[in-house]
């Protein structure tokens, strides 16, 4: 909602303030087609060029987060809270052998199927599975278990800011290659010096939109979305810390209840369920 909101705002006010000024649309719209292709050719091709197919694509999907908004919403995290309670009460109960079915098999595990949003994650169920295993070969300090899985959330999220690193370098660049544009333009014009000054002059006006375009898109249009998508990179981070701090905790032999809290403490503020809600969340869970 607010992506639509902050367009909006850019293009009528940058383009209603320019005609209410006396500007004319029509010298903008002509060169319009020729600047953007040129424009918009050379920064797509160049970041082709600087990122590898992957995060290319994932440039592409980043631009589709932004307009979505980011994945977890505030029932997710409630969801999470639930899934962890589940499986850390199990392994109180029953050791790292109750949870053999859960963990070799997350998609046909009974408690992952309850919460299939999170199942369909293509992290989530992995560091869960995969930290419950390092329990199975003895893997059982705290600390060096935390340090483990922290590398495992670094790695990942060096991997999900790649978009937004190509992203950020594609803003950069648009300026440049907008004057690159704009100089095309005026070797253009120079070369019909001889026509008359009323043409020269659409010509000229017609380079500059060159240098408009690459500033406009640059800083009204591809930087913002790059620092919107780290935004939403970051926040979406913040999920799989919640799964470390509850298994911290849980490896740390604290009970199930207080792990949880434990993870709920460090859900952002405005999807942090209640403290109650998580409660009689867990009251249904042991009442089932």
């Amino acid at each position: 909602m607010s992506f639509a909101i902050g367009l909006i705002m850019v293009f009528s006010l940058v383009f209603g303030g320019f005609v209410l000024s006396g500007g004319s649309m029509g010298v903008v719209l002509h060169a319009l087609p020729y600047e953007g292709m040129m424009i918009g050719g050379a920064s797509i091709g160049s970041l082709v060029v600087a990122n590898s197919f992957a995060v290319v694509l994932g440039a592409g999907k980043g631009i589709l987060t932004v307009i979505k908004g980011p994945k977890w919403k505030t029932a997710d995290y409630s969801d999470l809270l639930k899934l962890m309670y589940e499986l850390t009460r199990i392994y109180k109960a029953d050791g790292i052998l109750g949870l053999d079915e859960h963990i070799e098999n997350p998609k046909e595990s009974a408690v992952f199927q309850r919460y299939p949003k999170i199942l369909k994650d293509h992290f989530a169920p992995e560091l869960i599975t995969d930290s419950f295993r390092m329990l199975a070969m003895q893997f059982d300090d705290k600390y060096e278990t935390e340090d483990v899985i922290n590398r495992k959330i670094k790695k990942h999220h060096h991997e999900s800011m790649g978009p937004v690193d190509a992203l950020t370098g594609m803003a950069d660049g648009l300026p440049a290659i907008g004057i690159v544009a704009a100089v095309l333009g005026v070797i253009k014009t120079m070369g019909s010096i001889d026509q008359p000054p009323e043409i020269l002059g659409g010509m000229i006006g017609g380079a500059l939109v060159g240098t408009f375009l690459g500033v406009f898109l640059a800083y009204c249009m591809v930087a913002p979305i790059a620092v919107r998508l780290g935004q939403i990179v970051d926040e979406e981070g913040t999920f799989y810390t919640i799964i470390r701090d509850i298994f911290v905790a849980m490896v740390a032999d604290h009970p199930p209840a207080i792990c949880v809290e434990m993870g709920r403490g460090n859900i952002p503020s405005v999807k942090q369920p209640d403290f109650y809600e998580v409660e009689a969340a867990q009251k249904e869970l042991n009442a089932a």
